[in-house]
């Protein structure tokens, strides 16, 4: 949440208010009892448009139908066998059972209403129930109380729906034809949210558009850059236009927490998490999946914190994010999560389990997709004691066809990194010795797009070394790794396809005793930040791969976090509020040079704009880079004019300075010749200020301080 205005903010506001704050008795303030605490949300009328549930009072309550038709002296019996059912999904209110009765006939009217404590449990009930099979005559249809409301508004004739003219929107990608082919960031400190340029030649960060309390939590972009999303309590929302950030759409999702877009951005994913009423019980996990352009929920999910735990890399109150993984390659056609002992695929036509089942896969405990193909890689490690041995396997959908496995043996753990483009996958795998006392590391290299996906072994030439970062070079056929023990482990890098050996893993160098934690490669390769953070208070190495030379080292004490740009052009690093000083962000030169540093209080994140794919071909690209020399006239042009720009102002800068230094100058000699006079009688009338024309000379003067007498006694 942002933080409350600093004092000097509110004595501003006051003075340009023209109140006397003195005479204001600040302690007797309250703020107002609200959740929002008197803070609109840009978001509030979302709850008007949606007709949530709590916003009529019933969203707890539900209607269940299909009841036995009972006489009076068996209405006790029902009304138990349903309090039965219902109050194992959670806590009914006191006198929430009612059960209509026809005053005639004096029996039951074949359905029910039930109240629970939250509108949570009353969705969970309704999931798990309608559709139940009492007996064979008798199977619930359960609905929410609220959707009545909704059914009864439904006009008895139909309308035609109003055409409206068709207005072309914004060109959402305007960004990316900026003359200076900059770049944009986002970052967010305190209560502010800023989107800027980085203006690199002219040292500073260029503003674009900034706005206070513009989300609720953290801000995410979409992973092609044309959105920017924010989170509030009724949901989410996204943000974008050609010259400014408009809001394009709201996502209806109460105490939402998490989200998540798919590679196209065709599709967003929320998460919100609800304590139960009965502590016992999980947390209550939604999940929606909206279409981004139009706010449609395709698909929910539902259920128990228990139910989503499984896998990821880290999350929220025991649920592991993000909890489903998409297919890559822009189409966002596949999407997948891990269940226990099975793997579950969906396809985004129908928002359905392909083949309307998921894939068995015994004790699964990770699997990541392809970045290019729809090929899954999945681990599974041993079983029975050892005797059934671990295994990765490589699985093609939609057919789940197993392309490869490779069975592992006396592993400890497992890790799985696919190559950017897909060619590869590595698999750090840790081993125990035959002792079972210590572990020792490996690496199994699939070529995934050779025939039959051949396997290669490598193993570290000292295999105690603890692997403490993995890192492919992105587009590329190199990878780092950071190995041995800290303070100082080594880093080697190493190449799948050399002149002398093709298809070979051969090593190109081992940097010695480094302090470097974490590897970070320039996006289109090359180039590579050796980082020490957290422990090692952010040093930093800037390294080119190709020559094998170090370009800089540098240090951002305590920093927390490093993102190159799109480009490859530069790199940022930052100290977020996990530190309480020097809260800010440094941008720095892909060879090292800093170029310009800004601090903020409560700093919390600095986020590059993501750039799409290039719509150049390969032979373009490479066309292009032939003749750098003659595209980059123009650009070193303007590199000159802004570089003598700079000078200018750097000149202007000085001068200014000078003239400052010289009119404190004069000012002192006016005061120094106001004082002559004084000086000289102090001197006894001499006239002369120059030290050198006098004679210093020591003199002893007696002075009589104190007399005393004192008689002393002889005896």
């Amino acid at each position: 949440m942002a933080d409350v205005l600093v004092m000097k903010d509110i004595e501003a506001t006051a003075s340009r208010l023209g109140i006397d704050i003195d005479s204001i008795d600040l302690d007797s303030i309250r703020l107002p009892t609200a959740d929002n605490v008197g803070i609109p949300s840009d978001d509030e009328d979302v709850l008007q448009e949606e007709n949530l549930e709590f916003e009529s009072g019933f969203g707890n309550i539900i209607v269940v139908d299909n009841l036995p038709v009972v006489p009076k002296e068996k209405f006790e019996k029902l009304e138990g066998v349903i309090r039965k059912i219902y109050s194992q999904i959670g806590v009914i209110k006191d006198d929430g059972l009612w059960m209509p009765v026809d005053p005639n006939t004096e029996k039951t009217l074949g359905y029910c209403f039930i109240e629970y404590n939250s509108p949570q449990e009353a969705e969970l009930a309704k999931e798990r129930t309608h559709g139940y099979k009492l007996d064979r005559a008798h199977v619930f249809s359960v609905n929410m109380f609220d959707d009545f409301d909704r059914f009864m508004k439904v006009p008895n004739q139909w309308a035609p729906p109003e055409t409206k003219p068709y207005a072309p929107g914004e060109n959402l990608q305007h960004w990316l034809t900026d003359a200076k082919a900059r770049d944009q960031f986002v970052i967010r400190a305190g209560s502010d949210t800023e989107v800027l340029w980085n203006d690199a030649r002219h040292l500073k960060p260029d503003p674009v558009y900034k706005r206070t309390f513009w989300t609720e939590s953290f801000v995410q972009w979409s992973p092609l850059g044309t959105y920017l999303a924010t989170v509030h309590r009724q949901g989410a929302a996204v943000w974008g236009g050609a010259s400014t950030f408009n809001r394009l759409m709201r996502y209806a999702h109460p105490q939402v927490k998490l989200i998540d877009f798919s590679p196209g951005e065709k599709y967003l994913v929320t998460y919100s998490s609800h304590e139960p009423s009965n502590p016992r019980d999980a947390n209550r996990v939604v999940i929606n999946i909206f279409d981004v352009r139009t706010g449609k929920v395709m698909r929910d999910f539902k259920g128990s914190a228990d139910d989503f735990a499984i896998g990821g890399a880290g999350g929220v109150t025991g649920v592991s994010w993000p909890i489903f993984k998409w297919s890559n390659g822009g189409d966002d056609k596949y999407f997948a999560r891990m269940g226990k002992n099975v793997l579950s695929v969906y396809e985004t036509e129908t928002f359905s389990l392909i083949d309307k089942k998921s894939l068995k896969v015994e004790n699964i405990v990770d699997f990541s997709w392809s970045p290019t193909d729809p090929i899954i890689a999945l681990f599974v490690p041993e079983m029975g004691g050892g005797n059934q041995p671990a295994r990765v396997s490589l699985v093609q959908i939609p057919s789940k066809e197993e392309l490869r496995q490779k069975n592992l043996f006396s592993v400890s753990d497992c890790k799985m990194y696919w190559q950017s483009n897909g060619d590869y996958l590595a698999v750090n795998v840790d081993r125990f010795t035959k002792t079972k006392k210590s572990t020792y590391t490996g690496f199994e290299l699939f070529y995934i797009k050779e025939r039959d996906i051949p396997i290669e072994v490598l193993e570290l030439e000292n295999k105690n070394d603890k692997i403490i970062a993995f890192a492919w070079e992105p587009k590329g056929n190199r990878f780092a790794v950071i190995h041995g023990d800290n303070p100082k482990p080594d880093v080697s890098f190493y190449t799948m396809r050399t002149a002398q050996h093709t298809g070979r893993v051969s090593k190109l160098t081992t940097l010695k005793g480094k302090q470097a934690n974490a590897l970070f490669w320039s996006p289109v390769g090359r180039f590579i930040v050796l980082a020490g953070l957290k422990g090692f208070n952010g040093q930093l190495e800037f390294y080119n791969v190709d020559e094998l030379e170090t370009m800089a080292t540098a240090e951002h004490f305590m920093a927390t976090d490093i993102d190159w740009d799109p480009t490859g052009r530069y790199v940022a690093t930052a100290v977020t509020s996990v530190h309480e000083m020097e809260n800010g962000f440094n941008i720095w030169s892909f060879n090292g040079k800093h170029l310009y540093r800004i601090l903020k209080d409560h700093f919390f994140q600095f986020l590059w704009r993501p750039r799409p794919p290039s719509f150049l071909s390969a032979e373009k690209e490479e066309e292009i880079a032939k003749n750098l020399k003659k595209y980059s006239k123009k650009y070193e042009a303007e590199d000159q004019d802004v570089s003598l720009l700079l000078s200018e102002q750097e000149r202007e800068k000085r001068r200014a300075l000078k003239e400052d230094w010289e009119k404190w100058i004069n000012e002192w000699k006016r005061l120094h010749e106001e004082e002559k006079l004084y000086r000289q009688n102090l001197r006894d009338g001499e006239a002369s200020d120059e030290e050198e024309e006098y004679e210093a000379k020591d003199i002893e003067v007696e002075e009589v301080i104190n007399v005393s007498e004192e008689i002393l006694q002889f005896e």
